[in-house]
């Protein structure tokens, strides 16, 4: 045991969370041969092997099934040792995830403040909002809707709004109507469990055709390929809006109505420290209503900012 890192652990956690190398390889932002060769070492150094993995699946052996709730609490504790310690000091950062957007300028706003640490996890919005709900994160910008917020005590300001836009074939850039669109839901819900209850909602309301997909295509080379095979344009999502389109296809405004998307910044309604609360207004403080409120735009039900 002399031989096992923290970080190695870590890695254990990872994998047998996303029972996948590569999953996991870019959840911890590491190779995925380095992952897979800090795995080798760590089960050297245990003298057990954690995982059965062949070129189609990875799982948890009976010891690898056994020691992963010890692990967790060890982890647990090692953050706990960390956050006491930055205590302290006093420099403890204000911890901050998100999923694919962030301001611009959020440092230059912030660091007058308070430091901000920027989580590396970078992960769906329901899944930040509950990092923040069980205190592994202070603040987190995704998407919520006000149940969110209350099931999981959480308050929320708006941060940041997208107008999203559709992908087309064809040399066409001129407006579409939202009911002549399609909107991609996924069955994978893991991933994309905010999407598509935003997706679900935009197609009852427009008219939008709902095309149930299961390739992770909301996003990506395969989102294209859907355009191209749909005969339709195809609302593109948060995630993809500012992804380069391919030559063969072309972006074209929504209208009737224009289709938006609400970026929160969310934290723990018994949240007291300073820092936290300072960082929440240096962000939020002087946004506005970044043009959600007009006459001809649409949000979901639940949105904490519809009117």
């Amino acid at each position: 045991m002399a031989g096992v890192e923290l970080r190695q652990l870590r890695y254990f956690v990872a994998v047998a969370e996303e029972l996948n190398f590569g999953r996991a390889a870019q959840r911890l932002l590491i190779a995925g041969p380095s992952l897979s060769q800090q795995i080798k070492a760590l089960e050297r150094d245990l003298g057990v092997r954690l995982f059965d993995r062949d070129r189609r699946s990875v799982s948890l052996t009976p010891a690898g099934s056994a020691l992963l709730p010890h692990t967790r609490a060890l982890l647990e504790r090692a953050d706990d040792l960390q956050r006491r310690a930055r205590r302290l000091s006093g420099s403890e950062p204000v911890r901050l995830g998100y999923v694919n957007w962030l301001p611009a300028d959020l440092i230059a706003r912030t660091s007058a403040v308070a430091q901000v640490h920027i989580d590396a996890w970078v992960a769906p919005s329901h899944s930040q909002a509950a990092r923040v709900a069980d205190g592994s994160l202070d603040l987190a910008v995704c998407w919520v809707r006000t149940e969110d917020l209350e099931q999981r005590n959480l308050r929320a300001r708006l941060i940041g709004a997208d107008r999203l836009h559709a992908v087309a074939t064809g040399n066409d850039t001129g407006e579409v109507a939202a009911g002549d669109t399609v909107v991609l839901l996924d069955d994978d819900i893991t991933s994309w469990s905010s999407w598509n209850v935003y997706a679900e909602q935009l197609a009852k309301d427009t008219g939008a055709r709902a095309l149930h997909i299961s390739d992770g295509g909301v996003t990506g080379p395969a989102f294209f390929d859907h355009v191209r095979r749909s005969g339709r344009p195809v609302i593109n999502s948060p995630k993809g809006q500012t992804t380069p389109l391919p030559p063969d296809l072309v972006q074209r405004p929504v209208v009737t109505p224009q289709v938006h998307w609400t970026w929160s910044l969310v934290w723990r309604r018994s949240e007291v420290r300073t820092a936290v609360l300072a960082v929440v207004d240096a962000l939020c403080d002087g946004v506005g209503d970044l043009g959600i409120h007009g006459p001809d735009v649409w949000l979901p039900d639940g949105d904490p900012y519809r009117r």
